[in-house]
């Protein structure tokens, strides 16, 4: 195991914690749903877990800094836990059980931080998956019982099955004729949307996804499990990383040719 097999455990602990808090209040009838700022919604339950891991981490990481989507940045130095206490909080208000609370520690170095340990936990789905730089990614229900990731090794985009979001949000940015071209183009699509498809590319049940417009937090976690899985993860620019506002995911094999249909 890598440097950060104690990070990873840790984000384990964090994670049940949360699948605790999250799962106590999912079809609640008495859910407390806000509108923010950016017209997104947030619910009790998001607040609750994201308070319930920075609580935990205060404990366990005293000096790590910690960015979360719902209470934002604390602390500074070179450890840095980003948290997406629940990722799909659309589906969780409605019903939908396709949410995920996500984990990353990210590490300076050079280009700036990078996610080296993630976990993505599915607790509706009975799924995690998770992930250590130069440990390998794995899915199962706990670290001493788990089954290994690798993605798909098909090679051609006309065989690829690929996974998106939404049609919008590729229209708001001039970017659908390139992105409908690809769907025309590959074999299978699926609008399932949030986490889950980069856990099904980092499987290889997925081959390519993308998303045009995202926060750090909704991919950190992410990056190090389709890496490690075999795959790549970069930016519409192609930049390796969580750091480009937006994702494009896949076996490695179909990443150019992926990149080049959404940048024409």
């Amino acid at each position: 195991m890598s440097d950060y097999h104690d990070d990873l455990r840790l984000a384990h602990v964090l994670a049940d914690a949360a699948d605790a808090a999250t799962m106590d209040r999912f079809k609640a009838l008495d859910l407390k749903v806000e509108t923010k700022p950016d017209m997104t919604p947030v619910s009790e339950a998001d607040k609750a877990a994201e308070e319930l891991i920075r609580g935990h981490l205060q404990r366990a990481r005293p000096r790590d800094a910690v960015l979360g989507e719902e209470f934002g940045s604390d602390g500074t130095g070179p450890r840095r836990w980003v948290i997406d206490p629940i990722d799909g909080t659309k589906n969780y208000v409605r019903g939908v059980p396709v949410w995920a609370t996500l984990i990353s520690l990210m590490v300076q170095g050079e280009g700036g931080y990078q996610p080296v340990v993630g976990v993505v936990s599915a607790p509706a789905l009975g799924r995690r998956w998770w992930a250590a730089k130069d440990s390998g990614a794995y899915t199962g229900r706990s670290l001493t019982s788990a089954t290994r990731l690798q993605v798909s090794r098909v090679g051609r985009i006309s065989d690829a099955s690929f996974a998106y979001s939404s049609l919008s949000g590729w229209e708001e940015r001039g970017m659908l004729p390139g992105f409908l071209d690809l769907t025309r183009d590959c074999w299978r699509t699926r609008g399932y949307g949030d986490f889950w498809p980069y856990m099904m590319v980092a499987e290889g049940s997925v081959d390519i996804c993308a998303e045009p417009e995202l926060s750090l937090w909704d991919m950190a976690a992410n990056v190090v499990i389709v890496e490690e899985a075999g795959g790549r993860f970069t930016g519409l620019d192609g930049v390796p990383g969580p750091h480009s506002g937006n994702a494009v995911a896949s076996n490695g094999l179909l990443h150019d040719e992926l990149l080049g249909y959404l940048q024409s």
